[in-house]
């Protein structure tokens, strides 16, 4: 029994943090500018570059899998 009342306790307390917890919103485009100010439209965040990181991420992808495949064939051979 007091195991399942702890368990309702954490589940209410974390159901209840929902309110909580939230997330504020995202900022205005043209930071906070009205539109006819002629700034444009500016992305929200940042636009930083994808490419690099994506590339770093599939070679130590690739790195992990050849040492995977590696530790295989030595367990394998002796």
């Amino acid at each position: 029994m007091k195991t399942f009342l702890r368990l309702l306790i954490t589940a209410a307390f974390l159901f209840l943090s929902i309110t909580l917890l939230q997330a504020q919103a995202p900022p205005h485009p043209n930071n906070g500018a009205a539109p006819s100010s002629g700034g444009g439209n500016t992305p929200v965040g940042a636009g930083a570059p994808v490419g690099s990181g994506t590339l770093l991420l599939i070679g130590l992808a690739g790195l992990y899998g050849g040492k995977k495949v590696y530790n295989m064939r030595a367990s394998l051979e002796g």
